[in-house]
């Protein structure tokens, strides 16, 4: 079997703004190295992506759904492949990489609201990044996503 054997693990990612147009970067708690990321995970069976998209910022930040607005999403999904050496290791081998629905919310609250000590943490530290820095800060087998992402999103950030 080769990844193209496999399907795309349907996900959803969120770009948080602040009132300045600033993406919310959180620093991936699983890595070694500076690894910056937006809020992202899978769709659970039944959920609709918005939803999830919800779910996951609480998850991943402690944001809930009235302290953001909704702004806009991407028209398509979005989708990248595993880089070879992760292929076959996450996510049970199951899936050859993601296909995402991303959603740009703006944030309503203030920064102590913000709370990135969940139950089950994602991140280490979290910051506001220009989109540049964000692009920059991704992981590069993602670089393409958020490249893309942020252009779709271009008229709202700062």
């Amino acid at each position: 079997m080769t990844a193209d054997d496999l399907p795309y693990r349907p996900c959803v990612g969120v770009v948080l703004i602040n009132p300045a147009g600033l993406i919310f970067a959180g620093q991936r708690l699983d890595s070694d190295s500076p690894a910056w990321q937006m809020p992202q995970g899978g769709i659970d069976a039944g959920e609709k992506p918005r939803a999830a998209a919800l779910r996951e910022l609480w998850e991943e930040t402690g944001v809930t759904a009235d302290l953001v607005e909704f702004v806009a999403k991407t028209d398509g999904w979005v989708t990248y492949d595993l880089p070879p050496e992760l292929l076959g290791k996450v996510w049970g081998g199951k899936f050859r990489g993601q296909k995402q629905k991303w959603f740009l919310f703006r944030f309503l609250g203030r920064d102590d609201q913000v709370r990135i000590d969940s139950e089950h943490p994602e991140f280490s530290r979290w910051k506001w990044v220009s989109a540049d820095e964000m692009c920059a800060a991704i992981v590069p087998f993602k670089r393409a996503v958020y490249d893309q992402v942020v252009a779709a999103f271009r008229p709202h950030l700062a």
